[in-house]
C-alpha cells in the first residue's frame, strides 16, 4: 500500500477515536435518525447524536467541541436560575455598592452612579459600554432566558419566541459580570493603603449575581431548547454522518444547530428551524477577521503608551500607563494582583492578536495533521478575550469612586479608551473567524472522499459522538411542544422520549 494513503487510513482511524469509549461504528446502511444528525461548528463533521441522560453530554469525537448537555429538570433549574439572577442584578442597582473614608473625608458609590461619574469626565462612550456589559445586556439575556423557558415549561406559543431564542446566542459572548467582579476585587487593592473601605449590599448582590449568571449560563442546553419550542425537523435527504458537512452540500445553523442545504460556500440560506441566514462558512471570514485584527493592533499601540488613568493626590498629578500601574503594585509587594493585570492587559491581548493572526495565516494553507490543534487554540483565545477588560473595569470603578478634588481623585486617561476598543475589537475578530476553515484542506476532501465511496476500510460514524456521563441517569426534562411556527415540522413522540 502506498506511504500517504496508509497515512491517511491511520489519521482517519485516530480521529474517529473517542476518549469515552466505546464508541459505535456501524455501517451506512443501519438505521440513522435524520433528526439527530448535527454538523460540528468546529470542525465541520456530521454525526448522529445518541440518546442523552441527565447529566450526560454528547462531544464531537473530531475536535471534542461540545454538542449538548443534558441537565435534571432543565427547564425548571434554569427558569430559576435567571428569576434569582435577575432579582440580584436589580438589588445592585439602588444601594450602596462600595464607600471609603480617608483624611476625615468619605465617600459613596452605587453602581447606577457609575456611568454618571464618568460621563462627568467626558468619557462617556466608557460609561455606555459600563452600563451595557454589566446591567443592560445581561437584563435583556435574563429576560429572554426566562421568556423562552417560561414557554416551554408552561407549553405557552409565545409570540416572538424565536427571535428571542436566537438573540440568546449572539449576546452570550458579552455577559462580563464575573469579570467586572475580578475588576473590583483589583480596585480595592489598588486603594486599600490610602483608605477604609466598607461594603454595602448592592456589592454582595453584586456577588450573588455573577455567580448566578455564571450558573445560568452552564445550564442552558441549546439542542433541548430548540427541539421544545420549534420541533426538529429531519435533515436532508441523503445526509451521511461521518462526512464533511460542506462536502455534502449541506450547513449547520450556527444559532439552532439544525442542517440545512446549502449549495455553494459563499452563498446562504435561512435556517429551516429558526431563520437565521446559515452558510457553509462565513462570508468572508478571513477579511473580516484580518479588519478587526488590523483596527485592534492600531489601538494597541496608544492604549499601552498613553496614560490609563491619573491619580492626583495632595494636588499632584501621577499618571500611569498599563505597564506603570504594574510596576507600583508589584513595588508594594501587590505581586498577586500585578500578575493579574500583566496577564489581563497585557499578555491576553498581545497572545490574542498574535494568535487570531497565525490562525488566519494558517487557514489559508491548512495542515490537517495539525487541524485540532488548531481549533483548541481557537476555542481558548475566543474564551480568554474579554477577561481582557479587566483594567478597563477597574479605572472606570475608581474615576467613579474616587473624585476628593485636589486631595485625592482619580481620573481616566486617553489610553483607557482606547483600550477598551482593543478588547472590543479582538472579541469582534475572534467571533468573525470561522473555524472550520482549518479543516479546509484536500487532505481532507480526499480522505472524506475515500471512505465515503469505501476505498479505505472504515465506515462513518451512525452511533454518535461521545459521551461523558455523570452517575445521574434520569428520564429527559421535559415534553416537547408545538408553536404555530412549527407546525411544517412538528416533533414526533419517538423524538421526545428516544433521541433526546
Amino acid at each position: 500500500m502506498p506511504r500517504p494513503l496508509a497515512a491517511l487510513r491511520r489519521y482517519t482511524r485516530r480521529t474517529f477515536e473517542t476518549r469515552d469509549p466505546p464508541q459505535v461504528f456501524a455501517p451506512i446502511t443501519s438505521g440513522v435518525s435524520r433528526r439527530r444528525m448535527r454538523a460540528c461548528e468546529c470542525c465541520d463533521l456530521v454525526v448522529a447524536l445518541p440518546a442523552l441522560k441527565a447529566g450526560e453530554r454528547a462531544r464531537c469525537p473530531r475536535c471534542d467541541h461540545l454538542f449538548a448537555q443534558r441537565h435534571a429538570h432543565a427547564v425548571q433549574r434554569t427558569l430559576g436560575l435567571a428569576m434569582a439572577c435577575l432579582v440580584m442584578l436589580v438589588l445592585t442597582l439602588p444601594f450602596e455598592f462600595i464607600a471609603f473614608a480617608t483624611s476625615g473625608i468619605s465617600a459613596s458609590l452605587s453602581l447606577i452612579d457609575t456611568p454618571a461619574a464618568l460621563t462627568a469626565e467626558s468619557y462617556p462612550s466608557l460609561a455606555v459600554l459600563l452600563i451595557l456589559t454589566i446591567v443592560m445586556l445581561p437584563a435583556l439575556y435574563l429576560l429572554g432566558v426566562i421568556y423562552t423557558h417560561a414557554a416551554i415549561g408552561l407549553k405557552l406559543p409565545l409570540p416572538g419566541i424565536r427571535g428571542i431564542a436566537r438573540t440568546l446566542s449572539h449576546l452570550r459572548p458579552w455577559m462580563m459580570a464575573d469579570v467586572f467582579l475580578v475588576g473590583v476585587m483589583v480596585s480595592l487593592v489598588k486603594i486599600a493603603g490610602m483608605a477604609d473601605i466598607s461594603f454595602g449590599p448592592s456589592f454582595w448582590a453584586f456577588c450573588a449575581f455573577a455567580l448566578l449568571m455564571t450558573k445560568t449560563l452552564a445550564s442552558i442546553d441549546g439542542d433541548r431548547m430548540w427541539f421544545a419550542l420549534a420541533g426538529e425537523p429531519a435533515a436532508p435527504s441523503g445526509t451521511l454522518p461521518g462526512i464533511g458537512a460542506a462536502l455534502q452540500g449541506l450547513a449547520s445553523c450556527h444559532s439552532c444547530g439544525l442542517i440545512n442545504a446549502c449549495g455553494e460556500r459563499e452563498a446562504h440560506t435561512h435556517c429551516r428551524r429558526c431563520g437565521d441566514p446559515v452558510h457553509q462558512r462565513k462570508t468572508q471570514s478571513l477579511q473580516r477577521t484580518w479588519a478587526w485584527l488590523i483596527a485592534a493592533a492600531i489601538l494597541y499601540i496608544p492604549a499601552n503608551l498613553f496614560p490609563i488613568m491619573t491619580t492626583v493626590s495632595l494636588g499632584e498629578n501621577d499618571p500611569q500607563t498599563i505597564a506603570g500601574g504594574i510596576v507600583v503594585l508589584w513595588s508594594h509587594g501587590d505581586w498577586p494582583i500585578a500578575m493579574v493585570i500583566f496577564i489581563a492587559s497585557i499578555l491576553v491581548p498581545a497572545s490574542k492578536m498574535i494568535a487570531i493572526a497565525w490562525l488566519c495565516i494558517s487557514a489559508q494553507r491548512p495542515e490537517v495533521q495539525h487541524a485540532r490543534a488548531r481549533v483548541t487554540l481557537y476555542r481558548i483565545t475566543e474564551y480568554v478575550g474579554r477577561w481582557s477588560m479587566v483594567d478597563v473595569f477597574v479605572v472606570a470603578l475608581l474615576a467613579a469612586l474616587i473624585q476628593l478634588g485636589a486631595l485625592m481623585s482619580v481620573h481616566p486617561g486617553p489610553a483607557a479608551l482606547s483600550f477598551a476598543c482593543v478588547v472590543v475589537l479582538t472579541m469582534l475578530s475572534a467571533l468573525s473567524f470561522d473555524p472550520r476553515l482549518v479543516w479546509d484542506t484536500e487532505t481532507e476532501k480526499t480522505m472524506m472522499a475515500n471512505t465515503l465511496f469505501g476505498d479505505l476500510p472504515l465506515t462513518p460514524l451512525t452511533g454518535s459522538a461521545s459521551l461523558a456521563a455523570s452517575s445521574q441517569a434520569t428520564p429527559p426534562f421535559t415534553t416537547p411542544f408545538t408553536t404555530p411556527d412549527a407546525t411544517r415540522n412538528p416533533p414526533s413522540a419517538a423524538a421526545s422520549q428516544d433521541d433526546l
